[in-house]
This record gives structure tokens, sequence and C-alpha cells, in this order.
């Protein structure tokens, strides 16, 4: 019997890579590597998984090569420009998945006077990101000649082929070592989930069972498990302190009429100064948990 296999893409290597193979094993799909390290096969899901280039994925996606991708919403915004209206249109989003959090920016020299977006009227911009920029430009109606690289961006004002730069920052770090300050995101991106809006039925089924289980390792993620005691007249100012918390379960204590056993399902970080406050607010015995997966 021949079993339809959904296949998903993503980034063989770089900052995605581990973190999207990383998601997929926590939806409890066991991969097995083959030899070329290009294709990995489920062995109890019926998923293949092609490990290739991000900027590749979108092609592969509208092709029909596959019918997932994880790529940063940069490199989704970008292919409309290398694939064509044609070509892009066939390509959706499913999901924000969270990681890989970056911005897409103009940056100049550190020296220099920055007061708006107008700095760049006639100057050169160097970027791997020449969509992107593009469509930038154009709403603001900003004049500038771009000049098109593949890594190494940041060299570009130091060499005197550029003015400025367009590209990815995290943290900023790379930007401030190499002399450039950043002065306008034109672009948020992180990692995304994309399909292909002419998935075949019996695929998108398989489609939908994989997102469910993503949606239910991405909110246990940003959700804690909360167990105390607490005396019953301070419940209502507990239950005031427990963050992002739903009405929570209340359990009675044998042989303690005045205690009960509070737990809750928080839907946000628990910090210590929570902590500190439900103590003083009485309850005790505070037990948080990370919890593994979570599905409405």
């Amino acid at each position: 019997m021949n079993i339809k296999r959904l296949k998903i893409a993503i980034q063989k290597s770089g900052r995605l890579a581990e973190i999207s193979l990383n998601l997929l094993q926590k939806c409890g799909i066991n991969l097995e590597k083959s030899k070329d390290q290009l294709l990995c096969r489920a062995e109890n899901f019926p998923l293949d998984v092609l490990l290739v280039r991000d900027d590749d994925i979108p092609a592969f996606i509208s092709k029909d090569v596959c019918q997932l991708g994880i790529v940063g919403k940069n490199i989704l915004a970008e292919s409309e420009f290398l694939l064509g209206k044609e070509s892009y249109t066939k390509l959706s989003k499913l999901l924000n998945l969270g990681f890989g959090k970056c911005r897409l920016s103009l940056a100049i020299p550190s020296e220099e006077n920055f007061k708006g977006i107008g700095y760049f009227n006639g100057k050169t911009i160097a970027t791997s990101y020449k969509g992107c920029l593009s469509n930038f430009l154009k709403k603001n109606n900003i004049n500038a000649k771009i000049v098109t690289m593949q890594g190494a961006v940041e060299i570009a004002p130091k060499t005197n082929l550029a003015d400025g730069i367009c590209d990815l920052v995290s943290t900023g770090n790379t930007l401030s070592s190499n002399g450039l300050k950043e002065v306008e995101c034109i672009l948020n991106s992180e990692a995304i989930l994309i399909k292909n809006k002419n998935i075949s039925e019996k695929l998108d089924k398989i489609s939908s069972r994989l997102v469910i289980r993503m949606k239910a390792v991405l909110k246990a993620q940003n959700t804690r498990y909360i167990v105390l005691h607490a005396p019953v007249e301070a419940l209502d100012d507990i239950k005031d302190v427990l963050p992002g918390s739903k009405s929570p379960t209340i359990i009675p204590l044998k042989g303690y009429n005045n205690q009960v056993a509070v737990h809750a399902v928080s839907e946000e970080e628990v910090f210590w100064n929570t902590m500190e406050n439900l103590k003083l607010k009485g309850a005790s015995s505070i037990l948080v948990m990370p919890i593994d997966k979570m599905m409405d």
C-alpha cells in the first residue's frame, strides 16, 4: 500500500536549522537521517524532511517539491521578488513559530549623522535582500542605488562599496564590531511555517495533524503549571496574583479545614517577584513546573 507522505523543507545549516529539527522532535517525530544528510525520513509519522538552503525553500514549496517549509519572514518576503508573483501567490503562512527573531535593518557608519530616512537619498546601499529593500525605498520615495551582495554585507562601507547596508540584525554586535549603527528597521522577522496553497486533501490532513502538535509544543514553552497551598480566606487575593491564569482548580486538603490546594496553568512567565507576592498573600508550598506539551 502506497502511503502518502508529507514533505517539509527546513534549513540545512544556520540559525534556524537545529531549532527546527528540535521542534519536530518535540512533536514526537523520530527522524532517521540519510547518508547524504539531505533527507530525513520519519519512522513514526508520514513525514519526510528536506534539508536545504533557506533561500530555496519557498521555490521548493511553490513547485510542490515539498508542501511545507520553515523559513524566516524575511525569506518569505524576499521570495516575492525572487519567484515572481505567480509562484509567490501559491505560498501561505500557517503559523508563527516564535524563534529565530531578528530584524532586517538599515545601518550606516557610526560617525554619520542620521536625521531620518531621507539620509539615503542619492546613497548606495549594499544588501542580500534586494526585493525587500527595493519595496521599502519605493514606499518611502527614496532614490538610492542598491548593490547586491551574498554575505559579508557589513564590510561594504569600509571598502567604499556602499554608504550603508541593509542586513539582518539580532543583537547588533556584528554591526558594532564593524563600526556601524542600526538606524531603521524595515522588517521584523521570526521563523514561520509556510505551505503550498494547492496541497492535496490527503496531505493537508497530515499537515493539520503536524500543525496541532506544533501548536501544543509552542504553547507549552510559555506555560507553567503552578501548585500551591492557600488559606481559604486568601483565595481571591491569590487568584489576582496568579499571572495569566484562568479559573484555577481548588482541592480541599485532608485534615485542614481552612487550607486548600490550588492548581493553575499560567500562560505567562512566572518570575521570582510573582512567587514572592503569592507568599505575601498567604500561599505556601509553591511549586512551579514546566509543561512539555499542551493541547486545548
